[in-house]
C-alpha cells in the first residue's frame, strides 16, 4: 500500500478516525492551554491605567443601565480606516477593570475608547438633553432627565466591595473615602480634590451643572465619558497615536 494511501484506514473505519479526531484536539488544546499555566497575566499591564474614581463608578453604572453600549462600542480595532477615525487601537489593559467590558461589535453611533477630553462637559449635557442640537443627524435618544436626577450613590461603597473582590485594586482607604472622594471629583473648589488626586492619579475635579449642591445623574456620567482614553499616554508606545 502506498505511504499515500494509508490515510483510507481512517476513511473506511469510523472508529478509528473519531480516535484519530479526538488525539488531534487532544494535542492542539494542551499547546493553546498549557502555556497560559505558567503566565502571571494574560493582560498586560500598561502604566496609567487605574481603577475607576467613585464618581466614574457611578457614571459607568449609569451608562450601562440606559443602554449606551448597545450603541457605542468602546473597542478599536487595529485597522487603518478605525485608528485615523477614533484614534490609537485599543489596548487589553485599557479594559482590565471592567466588569463587564464595553467593547461591543456593533456602532449606531460613533466607538467611544477615546471621547474623554475630545468635547467640554457642557458639550456632553447639551448633547444629553438634544443630541440633535450639537449633531444634526444624530438618531440618539435625548435623555434629559438625566441632569434633573440627583445621583443615587449610597451603595456606591458596596460597588467598590464587590469590584474589590473580583480583583479590582480598590484599596480599604478607597471604599472608607469613596463618598468623600465622589463629592470631591463633583466640585472644583472641594477640599479634598487633592486627596483624590493621590488614590486616583488623573482624577479631574469637575463643576456640577445647573442645579447648585446637586450631583446629578449626568454630572457622573460626564465624569465617565471623559476620562475615558485619557489614562494611557499612547505616545509611548509608537508616536502615531491620533487622539483627535
Amino acid at each position: 500500500m502506498s505511504i499515500w494511501n494509508k490515510h483510507a484506514i481512517f476513511e473506511k473505519n469510523s472508529i478509528i478516525l473519531i480516535i484519530g479526531v479526538l488525539i488531534v484536539i487532544s494535542i492542539g488544546g494542551l499547546v493553546e492551554i498549557l502555556p497560559l499555566f505558567y503566565l502571571k497575566s494574560t493582560i498586560e499591564k500598561v502604566e496609567g491605567v487605574r481603577p475607576y474614581t467613585p464618581l466614574e463608578l457611578a457614571g459607568r453604572n449609569i451608562y450601562v443601565r440606559e443602554g449606551c453600549y448597545t450603541c457605542h462600542s468602546q473597542m478599536i480595532r487595529a485597522l487603518r480606516d478605525e485608528v485615523e477615525r477614533y484614534g490609537h487601537y485599543s489596548l487589553a489593559s485599557e479594559s482590565m477593570y471592567d466588569r463587564p467590558f464595553q467593547w461591543g461589535s456593533k456602532r449606531n453611533g460613533p466607538d467611544l475608547a477615546r471621547v474623554g477630553n475630545k468635547y467640554s462637559d457642557d458639550w456632553h449635557r447639551r448633547h444629553l438633553e438634544n443630541p440633535r442640537a450639537m449633531v444634526p443627524g444624530s438618531i440618539m435618544p435625548a435623555y434629559p432627565w438625566l441632569a434633573k436626577t440627583p445621583l443615587d450613590a449610597a451603595r456606591i461603597e458596596q460597588d467598590m466591595k464587590v469590584l474589590a473582590l473580583e480583583g479590582v485594586p480598590y484599596s480599604k482607604e478607597m471604599i472608607e473615602k469613596a463618598s468623600l472622594d465622589l463629592k470631591a471629583q463633583a466640585s472644583e473648589e472641594d477640599p479634598n480634590a487633592a486627596d483624590l488626586a493621590k488614590r486616583y492619579p488623573k482624577a479631574v475635579a469637575r463643576a456640577a451643572g445647573d442645579q447648585k449642591g446637586m450631583v446629578s445623574e449626568a454630572d457622573a456620567l460626564i465624569a465617565y465619558l471623559q476620562m475615558l482614553g485619557t489614562l494611557v499616554d499612547f505616545k509611548l508606545y509608537d508616536g502615531k497615536a491620533n487622539l483627535r
